[in-house]
């Protein structure tokens, strides 16, 4: 089976399965009209839409690992996100969160924001607030982004996570609310199967940051670019991200000398919203005890 006769062998398998389209659509995290293609073969499947479908069937290893061979023909495949955008944001988040189940070492290094299975909702809605979504939208990609979040607390996950310290100091909130977000990653960071990493700027680096990416045991790298997502399937190329990753490892701070880190930004956070309090309730008390007729003539404020 070469990869041009995926679409007509899923069908087949699903149909042998007795199961309806649109339940395996649902259980896949797509639409029925995305699968009605794939089973057309007007839409080359990826290697996630494969494994999707497989997982909704419910077929052998043995099996399984026949179509994914197949899937895996191109090693490396890229959807653009305006694709996404036009699927849905939440449906996209529960593809990933399908993935994710079905993970058992996730390795994540991001260096612009924080990793979305560590974001607060104020984060969360900072960051897919600016995709212009409908007010709708926004709601069901934050809730199913946070939805995510269960499998931190799952027994018998590896979750580790590498961040560079700029990725702590990026404004992408207000600091009052990069403050509570910071608290968070200290908090999640004393969960049990949760390794959370951070690359100090003044550490002496071998290596260049690039971009996030995320491994999925050893079987598929993620990686976002500006335009599209793509999925690395190559064993030879899997190898690469995961010799990135642990170099990282090597020079990121970890346990409590990690949590004194982030403390410190923190309240580095803290003490400027406290300053901006205090200057702007000064300048208040200052200007209720103007003579009147004395204020600045360039003060435009009430």
């Amino acid at each position: 089976m070469n990869r041009a006769e995926l679409g007509s062998a899923l069908r087949a398998l699903r149909q042998a399965s007795g199961m309806e389209a649109k339940t395996v659509a649902r259980r896949a995290a797509m639409s029925g009209s995305k699968l009605s293609k794939i089973e057309n073969g007007s839409v080359m499947p990826s290697v996630v839409d494969v494994e999707q479908i497989l997982t909704a069937i419910g077929i052998s290893e043995e099996a399984r690992a026949k179509y994914m061979s197949a899937a895996r023909a191109a090693a490396t495949e890229a959807t653009a996100w305006r694709l996404y955008r036009r699927l849905g944001y939440h449906r996209k988040q529960q593809q990933i969160q399908a993935m994710e189940s079905r993970t058992t070492l996730l390795r994540l290094f991001q260096p612009s924001l924080v990793p979305g299975l560590l974001q607060t909702p104020e984060y969360v809605q900072a960051v897919l607030g600016r995709k212009n979504l409908t007010a709708d939208q926004l709601a069901r990609a934050v809730g199913a982004r946070l939805g995510r979040q269960g499998i931190l607390y799952e027994p018998g996950r590896h979750l580790r996570f590498i961040v560079t310290e700029s990725v702590l100091r990026w404004r992408i909130v207000p600091p009052l609310v990069m403050a509570g977000q910071l608290d968070k990653l200290i908090s999640v960071s004393r969960i049990p199967g949760v390794d959370l990493r951070v690359v100090p700027l003044s550490a002496q680096q071998v290596d260049f940051p690039s971009h996030s990416f995320s491994i999925k045991d050893d079987r598929m790298v993620t990686v976002e670019t500006v335009h599209a997502e793509l999925v690395v399937t190559d064993p030879r190329d899997i190898s690469l991200y995961i010799e990135k990753f642990e170099g990282f490892a090597d020079v990121a701070v970890s346990g409590d000398a990690m949590r004194s880190m982030v403390e410190e930004i923190r309240d580095h956070f803290l003490q400027e919203r406290e300053i901006g309090w205090s200057g702007a309730h000064g300048l208040s008390k200052m200007r209720s005890v103007e003579p009147a007729g004395e204020r600045n003539p360039h003060d435009c404020g009430p």
